[in-house]
């Protein structure tokens, strides 16, 4: 059963080939996957199948958090919170066999300038990845919307050297106008994802797991599978990574 299971993408013959070289190249090989994402919790609620599909095959997943969510704790100090949020990473990030690291920005405070351009565009090349998972551009949360500016932005910095492509989230009404390309069938790997995403307990997974699940079972009823996670594949973005 394949890993994706649609591409609505039309492209021409040079562009065919350059993937099909791309594939072919690294087939054998074991992938750097990036998953970027505002705060610790969002590349599990938008990825964590896929993650740990990635996972298990042998592929080196990181999960890059721009910030550690220190305003996401009632009653807590921003410090605190912190340190909370991103021990809760660490958690999920084992659970998904998946390494956790931090851009370091601050929960609500994005910056998206020449410097911070920079400075992310340094974390993706020390990650030298093969493909990179960010979050849709037009989210509700500004974190959000930072994260995939970045992401770009580096992207077209580094001559599209990896395949790009974006995730949805849930809160209930976080991710809009979000039309896939790509499913991937997570029916095997939900219950780690949920695992992940429980690990983060500081912030109610009881609410909104059972939210992003609706989403994965809607994605699942468009795919023809019981489960799925769908992406949005940058028409642009040549190499078809997956498996």
């Amino acid at each position: 059963m394949p890993f994706l299971s649609r591409r609505n993408l039309l492209i021409g013959s040079a562009a065919a080939g350059a993937i099909k070289a791309a594939s072919s190249e690294l087939s054998s090989g074991k992938l750097r996957v990036i998953v970027t994402g505002g705060h610790p919790g969002d590349p599990e609620y938008g990825c964590g199948g896929t993650v740990a599909r990635y996972s298990d095959l042998g592929h080196e997943v990181t999960l890059l958090y721009l910030n550690r969510g220190e305003k996401g704790c009632a009653g807590k100090s921003a410090e605190a919170c912190a340190a909370t949020r991103a021990s809760e990473a660490k958690k999920a990030c084992e659970i998904l066999k998946a390494h956790a690291r931090f851009a370091n920005q601050t929960d609500g405070e994005a910056v998206v300038d020449q410097a911070h351009y920079d400075a992310f565009q340094r974390l993706l090349e020390a990650e030298k990845p093969d493909v990179v998972f960010t979050q849709w551009p037009i989210d509700n949360h500004r974190d959000h919307r930072a994260t995939s500016t970045l992401v770009y932005d580096a992207w077209l910095r580094m001559k599209k050297s990896f395949a790009l492509y974006y995730y949805e989230v849930s809160d209930g009404d976080d991710t809009l106008l979000f039309h896939p390309t790509d499913y991937v069938n997570i029916t095997q790997t939900e219950a780690r994802k949920r695992a992940a995403c429980y690990a983060h307990a500081s912030q109610s997974p009881d609410r909104f797991y059972s939210l992003q699940s609706q989403v994965t079972r809607f994605r699942g009823i468009e795919s023809g599978y019981a489960q799925a996670e769908a992406f949005i594949r940058h028409p642009q973005s040549v190499g078809d990574f997956f498996p």
